[in-house]
């Protein structure tokens, strides 16, 4: 049996999606996957062992010059790949028009969320078949609960396992803390003194925290946190696959609300993830290793890409409500001091 996912984007969604994958390979121990991602997450699918082959998709580079994408022949070449097979099913997890519209390209029934279910309502009226999924719930369940219904398994009694296995990297001390930091949401940063804070509490334990950095500006707030703080230290730029094997050989996880956060509780890593303007209840990190944290704060989660109470340059006041002492308490009580 093969299937067609649709799911391209962002880093936390595909992740989200990886019990689903699991759930049906035990279910169904011959079947295989293939896997619409957007194309900067590519390597990501490759790491579950269900996954045969990963179809690129590039919307996000599109959609700046549509003209160009198609003088170019490049909506030739991805229909082509789409098209290569003739599916089983073809199962849009990600509820959008545009994921709607590219499983739509592909041969096979298409199954998907219904309009009162799909992130948004349009998406559902594309779909052969259409579930009604509780939005009460996580995303990750919702995401079992579609793949069960669409291909006719159940899924409860099954553990949650995400079913990717990564070696762990020998350049890292054992003794070591990974701070996930980076995120593209203003509402969702953590204060540069708390980070410093946490640093400092951890180093005066004999420990060692290492910090990725996916661009300049985020290389430019590593250095913040660094700055004449002993056993600190940045990582230079590293592949998705590069960067799960570091966390594998971390010892905890100390993360914001992204999508490395999500890929950390995917590799069962001990740890501690933030969660001011968004959900932790319903699209947190899902893991019995990772612990999510909930802002104490009257509009929390409010769901807004930037704080409406602040400049954008600003720290929202939710984050400032987790205070430093707190998260070194609960990364020390996951097992990590």
């Amino acid at each position: 049996m093969r299937v067609l996912i649709v799911k391209t984007s962002s880093l936390g969604d595909l992740i989200h999606t990886f019990p689903a994958v699991t759930d049906a390979m035990r279910a169904m121990p011959d079947i295989v996957f293939d896997w619409v991602a957007e194309e900067s997450f590519g390597e990501l699918p490759s790491l579950h062992p269900a996954i045969d082959q990963v179809i690129p998709s590039a919307v996000r580079r599109w959609r700046k010059s549509w003209i160009r994408f198609w003088m170019q022949g490049d909506w030739k070449r991805f229909k082509q790949l789409l098209q290569r097979h003739h599916y089983d099913a073809v199962i849009d997890a990600q509820g959008l028009i545009k994921s709607a519209l590219i499983a739509g390209q592909a041969r096979g029934v298409k199954y998907g969320m219904d309009k009162n279910s799909a992130r948004e309502r349009q998406a559902g009226w594309f779909y052969d078949r259409a579930y009604t999924i509780s939005r009460e719930q996580h995303a990750i369940i919702r995401i079992r609960e579609l793949f069960s219904r669409g291909l006719n398994y159940r899924y409860e009694s099954m553990p949650l396992d995400y079913g990717l296995s990564v070696a762990p990297a020998d350049s890292i001390n054992e003794e070591t803390i990974i701070f996930l930091y980076g995120t593209t949401w203003s509402s969702k940063r953590w204060p540069l003194q708390f980070w410093r804070e946490l640093a400092v509490r951890l180093t005066d334990m004999g420990k060692k925290v290492v910090m990725p950095a996916g661009n300049q500006a985020e290389h430019r707030f590593a250095e913040q946190i660094a700055c004449d703080i002993a056993e600190v230290e940045v990582l230079p730029f590293m592949t998705l696959t590069e960067m799960a094997s570091v966390m594998m050989a971390c010892q905890a996880v100390v993360a914001v609300d992204t999508g490395l956060a999500h890929l950390a509780a995917a590799l069962n890593r001990p740890g501690v993830s933030l969660y001011g303007s968004t959900s932790a209840a319903y699209t947190g990190t899902l893991s019995q290793y990772m612990q999510p944290i909930q802002a104490q704060y009257a509009c929390s989660p409010c769901l807004l890409r930037r704080c409406n109470k602040l400049p954008e340059s600003q720290i929202p006041p939710c984050t400032e409500t987790i205070l430093a002492d707190r998260v070194a308490d609960m990364v020390s009580r996951r097992g990590a001091a």
